[in-house]
């Protein structure tokens, strides 16, 4: 426990267990979080992404040998502000990154200068939104900073400061319904606002001497359980050779930190290995290589620099139906260098292989459930090596981390078109044309293409609510766009049905259908049956998407 006057200062040792006791009682409340969704489909994630959020930052912090207060919260900025993922992840680490430059050269802070930093944290929150909504993450963090700051008094300890912040945030939250109507009216309080809640309860916990973890899950699932050992025993032939990923700290007596070239590093790499991805944020370079090789990586990259983390794992362990795939094979050529190229995101293997043949140049795994963090999309600019990069987020939960990634990658010109769904990100890729040969014109067609396009959804309800004077059943298919419901009915195919008349199909010339992963063969043919007799004269358009949460997307153009 600290002497009562020491706990009018935090300094970088409590800030740590603070770190680890946030992100532990999120971890505890995830589920939580994720059930408080606003619309009520089994898609549920801020919780999983604000944790991840949380989570990147850990690693750097554990990785950081300094017990300075400013430059920890650096590195627990700056491994956020790359794990970012969904809105509220990204609005997380905007709030760390600000409450980071509020306390730039300090050893520790004394309870004023934690205050203005908090609210320099709010300020750089609400700065990453383009249009700040109330009511949300950011009132709650907003109301709790500036009344903890205006209760403040030079009696204040620690303890009593964060257990104030504390209750504040808690007001706010329960607040939030009064503010945005739509958490009214599905009678629940901002999960964003709720997972920041617990990451400050976790604060109070960590300052109140209460015993935390010091080490927590990589992810929310996944890991060294899933890997199948069998895949490589005394005869196997190496044949992938190995994922290596590391963390460089450079280092002023090896090399000059301001001046070093990561171009130089990256055609090293491409001498060993493929699938390469190398970026450097302040000082420290994010490394990705397959290779053969992994001690040749290694013993380069510490010519200039030492380890903050090292990551090599046999990627034939890798190939098996319980870890993602990777993305290239061995002895992949780095892209050459071209004026344009396209990013874009999806799930569902389907979807994907579409947008491949649409002209994407690289398509990010995710998409609903699954949001891409920052730190994916600096890959995937790496990947594609282009002058100007387009950016096709398809859900608009996944728009700000898009952003984020946008803003801290310099070597491409990246241009974020704002696509809210799959239809806008399928039609943007239909109307996908350099020959103007001019960023800004081949952005407007996007744009222009997008604001004709409506998409519809069909998702199993995961309680009984009323939404748009809509009466919606657990358990019962609804039919929607965007956030506005439109139809419910108990059948999945009768609800897509109506949902397609809903959006005037037998006006269009022709329908695009998407099916799903959980859609089976029975209810694609009845489906597709059932609208040719009811809409003959429409062009049934089918694509295999095997998307996720969404059994049928219907795409009107």
């Amino acid at each position: 426990m600290f002497a009562q006057e020491e706990r009018k200062k935090i300094d970088g040792e409590l800030f740590g267990r603070m770190i680890v006791g946030g992100a532990t009682n999120l971890q505890a409340n995830m589920q939580e979080v994720n059930d408080l969704n606003v619309f009520p489909i089994p898609d549920g994630d801020t919780g999983e992404n604000m944790y991840l959020t949380i989570h990147g930052g850990l690693e750097r912090l554990n990785a950081c040998e300094s017990e300075i207060l400013s430059e920890r919260a650096e590195a627990v900025a700056q491994g956020m502000l790359l794990g970012a993922r969904g809105n509220s992840g990204v609005i997380l680490s905007q709030l760390f990154y600000g409450f980071s430059e509020g306390l730039k050269g300090l050893e520790n802070a004394d309870l004023e200068q934690v205050g203005r930093a908090l609210l320099e944290g709010v300020k750089h929150a609400y700065g990453a939104v383009a249009h700040p909504v109330e009511g949300t993450i950011l009132t709650v963090a907003r109301e709790a900073a500036e009344n903890a700051c205006g209760a403040l008094t030079e009696d204040t300890t620690v303890e009593a400061f964060f257990l104030r912040y504390l209750n504040e945030m808690k007001k706010s939250l329960e607040k939030t319904p009064e503010l945005l109507a739509v958490l009214k009216e599905a009678g629940v309080i901002d999960s964003g606002g709720a997972g920041l809640v617990y990451i400050a309860e976790g604060f109070c916990k960590a300052i109140g001497g209460e015993e935390v973890q010091s080490e927590l899950a990589t992810s929310v699932s996944g890991g060294v359980k899933d890997l199948d050992f069998s895949r490589f025993d005394a005869d196997t032939v190496m044949t992938f050779g190995y994922c290596t990923e590391l963390l460089l700290q450079l280092q002023n007596a090896k090399t000059s930190v301001e001046d070093f070239s990561v171009s130089e590093l990256i055609s090293f790499l491409e001498t060993v290995g493929d699938s390469i991805v190398a970026f450097k944020t302040g000082s420290v370079v994010k490394i990705h290589v397959h290779t053969l090789t992994p001690w040749k990586v290694l013993a380069h990259c510490q010519e200039f620099g030492e380890f903050l983390t090292v990551k090599i794992e046999n990627m034939t362990l890798q190939h098996n139906e319980t870890v993602a795939p990777q993305k290239t094979e061995f002895k992949k050529p780095k892209r050459a260098r071209r004026k344009f190229a396209t990013v874009t995101v999806a799930t569902g293997e389907g979807l994907q292989e579409t947008f491949k043949e649409m002209g994407a140049d690289f398509v990010i795994y995710g998409g609903q459930t699954n949001n891409p963090s920052a730190e994916d999309f600096i890959e995937a600019f790496e990947e594609v090596n282009a002058d100007f990069v387009f950016v096709l987020p398809n859900n608009g939960n996944v728009i700000l981390a898009a952003n984020q990634a946008a803003q801290m990658y310099k070597d491409s010109d990246i241009r974020v078109i704002e696509s809210k769904n799959v239809g806008q990100g399928y039609s943007a890729l239909s109307m996908l044309d350099y020959g103007a040969d001019d960023a800004d014109e081949i952005v407007a067609q996007m744009y222009e293409s997008m604001s004709e396009t409506v998409t519809g959804m069909v998702a199993r309800s995961v309680r009984d609510t009323a939404m748009n004077g809509v009466g919606v059943q657990k358990d019962w298919y609804m039919g929607f766009t965007d956030h506005t419901m439109l139809v419910c009915q108990r059948e999945k195919v009768d609800t897509a049905l109506a949902l397609a008349e809903a959006l005037n199909a037998g006006d269009k010339e022709f329908i695009l259908i998407v099916y799903g992963a959980t859609a089976t063969d029975g209810e694609k043919e009845a489906f597709a049956s059932r609208f040719a007799e009811q809409y003959p004269s429409v062009e049934l358009y089918e694509i295999e998407g095997g998307q996720e949460v969404y059994d049928f997307l219907i795409i009107v153009e």
